[in-house]
């Protein structure tokens, strides 16, 4: 169950461009009670860097990365994913099942009604002060130009980084519709690119539980073993039916199955 449960998560989190934490938290949460935040989101975040690692070697076959705002991007979650995880451990269980269930009610609607995933069309804005002009041509030969705010990446990245660890959820949910709506990345290089940050931010992450011992618990190391096992070829499909499958249809589905979770999660809290 475990590895299937981890093929899902790698194939639904990969084909949006988040790293399958939203899903695998609240999963836990219920089927493992006696599990403490930390634990949770220890778990959770280990299994996102399996599935960000291995969906972005499969991106970067396709070419849609962009190194440059990825690399600057990631090195400013790196601080916030460290203060994540020592601020963790202090959150009480009731208060972290609160939060997460009102969250996931959040993310839920924000996926429902979030447009179908298509290549965003944008002013160009090359010359203006303090935007970075990028232009990619994927394996396909697609080509893409768009200009961002580099500060403004830097602030949503800083924030991104911080949440990501403290809740397990790996950030992609949050990053993707933050550089498509703010910082005007298409959809497709958004969903490539913020994969690569959350490798990187999640590999962080779980360096600094293993120093703290969090992965040292019975059992812990074999949950994620498993769940690993299915993450990695569930990203690689995920990676692969992103422009294959119509997602929104998925997306919409899985909001519903979010929506549904929130509320027992929240009723649990209660």
């Amino acid at each position: 169950m475990l590895i299937l449960t981890g093929f899902i998560i790698g194939s639904l989190g990969t084909l949006i461009g988040a790293g399958g934490g939203f899903i695998l938290v609240p999963l836990l949460i219920l089927f493992y009670p006696e599990l403490s935040p930390e634990t949770i989101t220890a778990i959770s975040i280990a299994v996102v860097a399996v599935n960000a690692i291995s969906g972005s070697f499969a991106y970067a076959k396709s070419g849609k990365i962009d190194y440059k705002a990825g690399v600057v991007f990631a090195l400013f979650t790196l601080p916030g994913s460290i203060l994540g995880v020592l601020t963790v451990r202090y959150i009480p269980k009731q208060a972290f099942n609160l939060f997460f269930g009102i969250l996931l009610m959040i993310l839920s609607g924000y996926l429902f009604y979030k447009n179908r995933n298509k290549v965003h069309q944008m002013t160009k804005q090359i010359n203006q002060e303090g935007l970075r002009h990028s232009k990619i041509i994927d394996r396909e030969g697609n080509i893409y130009e768009y200009s961002y705010s580099l500060k403004k990446g830097i602030i949503i990245s800083i924030l991104v980084g911080y949440l990501s660890p403290l809740l397990g959820i790996g950030g992609g949910i949050i990053h993707v519709p933050a550089m498509v709506n703010w910082l005007q990345f298409p959809v497709y290089i958004a969903t490539a690119t913020s994969h690569f940050i959350l490798a990187i931010m999640a590999t962080t992450s779980v360096i600094v539980h293993a120093f703290q011992g969090t992965y040292n618990e019975p059992g812990i190391l074999k949950m994620i073993v498993c769940l690993a096992v299915g993450v990695v070829p569930g990203a690689q499909l995920g990676a692969y039916l992103s422009h294959k499958v119509k997602s929104h249809v998925i997306v919409k589905s899985l909001a519903v199955c979010l929506a549904l979770v929130a509320v027992r999660i929240l009723w649990k809290a209660f």
